[in-house]
């Protein structure tokens, strides 16, 4: 099995860290989705990572979807199980996922805005106000739990964990950590884990830019 990712990607760490809490070998395979060099589109018609690519079977793309394929394929009680016992849970935490993904795609716009000539003022405001709308919801689900359903790691960690580390990483300028301290204490309890320390997000340049 190979994993095509991007080593900033949110996304794609939530794949890695699955992989990892289940115990599944995989190679990973760096890419950089924006440059002319990109072979991406070989595997995914969206052009996106992360792109998982089985041994036998066709690519699975969207992170979201390649989580419901691993959980699928791979379920308990052989592998971990990162969906949570009751059907209330899990569809709470695919809402915790829905506003970690929607968070992910605002910081990522506003990643890319930064690079235009003229950058635009509304745009800029309302993707923050996702972000700080996705902060407060994070905050308020969190409390001071260890984790946010049961008392193991689920989906909805995977999800918020992923999204608060690419922000420490990109956005450094945000301080949230301040804001919401009990976000901070809970992502820094979840980075002490194996799969979270070994798939930290790191930049990367984009040397020939096709957006």
């Amino acid at each position: 099995m190979k994993l095509i990712s991007a080593t900033p990607s949110p996304y794609a760490r939530k794949v890695r860290i699955t992989l990892a809490e289940k115990g599944i070998a995989f190679d990973l395979q760096t890419e950089i989705p924006w440059d002319s060099t990109t072979k991406t589109p070989e595997f995914n018609p969206l052009e996106k990572l992360p792109v998982l690519i089985p041994d036998k079977g066709k690519p699975v793309y969207e992170s979201h979807f390649i989580l419901e394929w691993l959980e699928a394929k791979y379920p308990a009680p052989q592998y971990y199980g990162i969906h949570p016992r009751t059907q209330d849970d899990l569809l709470f935490a695919k809402q915790v996922e829905v506003v970690s993904d929607g968070m992910c795609d605002a910081c990522v716009m506003l990643f890319f805005e930064k690079q235009r000539e003229n950058p635009s003022k509304e745009w800029n405001a309302r993707q923050m106000r996702k972000v700080e709308g996705g902060l407060k919801a994070l905050s308020e689900w969190v409390g001071e739990k260890e984790f946010l359903i049961e008392d193991r790691l689920t989906l909805a960690d995977i999800a918020a964990g992923s999204v608060l580390g690419y922000m420490s990483v990109r956005f450094k300028m945000i301080p949230w950590r301040e804001q919401y301290p009990n976000l901070a204490t809970y992502v820094d309890r979840l980075e002490e884990r194996d799969s979270f320390k070994n798939t930290k997000p790191s930049p990367q340049n984009i040397t020939d830019k096709i957006v």
